[in-house]
């Protein structure tokens, strides 16, 4: 992709796209699934319902798929297939949101399709028709999905029009933060594979704007302006990581920047963005909660630093930590629940939680 963009053939991101596009698989229902392409308040979702009569009512789940909001789509093969193994093994109806996608589209409109998608799905009139349990439904995403999900989680607490609470939401190695871009993981991973430094950077900066100036500044650490800088608080892992994953990395607050760039592209001190920048009070009331978290990722302190925040404010929460993993170990390593363990412990979890 970036050879494909310094030759001048073609942006960046729609190399990116092309290859998800490669892996889109047609909506095909077999004997345990019907899928279907459909839409929910006009945001494109493609929808999973189980064929297996049950004596109850169904559990929900809506689903944010990952690809750092500008790639990515829920009929790639590997969405296509989670999507499926959780409809089948939980009895769930799943939603896997196709929001639209930056450059063309940047915040909030990720975060608002996926909201309206599951405001939508919340309603009383729409759990029926689709034989849901109100008291069993739940959003969940992974990487770019995770942020979307958790920031869904934080702004219905607020929404007086929406009655159907969520009892649990699951987040997946996701990207919390946009104020620190020198948290020991990202020093200790910032050559991994799958997810580098300069890769998170430029797909968090992309989310905001194509200005390659909002990107400079955030790979040097010094985007956020001075009268924001009380925010760094909620993203200060001295306080937050335990000591384990510290290893002898000393604090250092990231220098403020010039005031330009929060007022051109304000998104990126928004919590609807960075979910880690919500204050306590609104942590207090989130359900309980599933994250996942990789040894060898950049975004590993952000997925462990709120852990520590939830468990502060009092939200029950599973962490599971994969020391030995890369980001993208729940979705590709394996087409099986039963031959991926992420997979499976994700899959238990929400068995035994919704």
């Amino acid at each position: 992709a970036e050879f494909a963009e310094w030759l001048g053939v073609m942006h960046y991101v729609d190399v990116l796209k092309l290859v998800g596009m490669d892996e889109r698989v047609p909506p095909t229902s077999d004997e345990n699934v019907t899928v279907t392409d459909t839409e929910f308040a006009s945001v494109p979702v493609r929808l999973y319902v189980p064929r297996k009569g049950s004596e109850g009512l169904k559990r929900g789940l809506v689903y944010a798929h990952g690809g750092g909001w500008c790639f990515g789509d829920a009929g790639m093969k590997t969405y296509d297939q989670l999507s499926r193994q959780t409809s089948n093994y939980l009895d769930a109806v799943v939603v896997s949101v196709n929001y639209r996608l930056a450059p063309k589209y940047h915040f909030p409109v990720q975060f608002e399709d996926v909201y309206s998608v599951t405001k939508f799905f919340l309603q009383r009139s729409v759990l029926s028709q689709y034989g849901v349990d109100p008291a069993r439904v739940a959003v969940a995403g992974d990487s770019a999905g995770g942020n979307l999900a958790a920031a869904v989680a934080q702004q219905l607490l607020a929404d007086p029009e929406v009655q159907t609470k969520l009892k649990a939401q699951a987040l997946i190695y996701p990207a919390l933060q946009t104020l620190d871009f020198n948290l020991p993981s990202y020093q200790e991973n910032q050559d991994k594979p799958v997810l580098s430094k300069a890769f998170t950077v430029r797909l968090w900066s992309g989310y905001f704007t194509t200005d390659t100036s909002l990107r400079e500044a955030m790979a040097s650490n010094r985007h956020v302006p001075p009268e924001s800088s009380h925010l760094f608080r909620f993203v200060n892992w001295s306080d937050w990581l335990p000591e384990e994953l510290k290893r002898g990395h000393v604090y250092r607050s990231p220098v403020p920047g010039e005031r330009g760039l929060a007022q051109r592209y304000p998104g990126f001190l928004d919590p609807r963005a960075a979910p880690l920048l919500a204050p306590d009070a609104t942590l207090h009331g989130l359900p309980r909660t599933y994250v996942l978290t990789c040894g060898h990722d950049v975004l590993r302190d952000d997925g462990v630093m709120y852990v520590q925040r939830l468990r502060v404010a009092g939200v029950p929460v599973t962490h599971r930590h994969a020391p030995n993993a890369l980001h993208g170990a729940l979705t590709f390593p394996a087409p099986s629940h039963r031959e991926n363990r992420h997979l499976q412990h994700y899959l238990q979890w929400l068995n035994e939680n919704l």
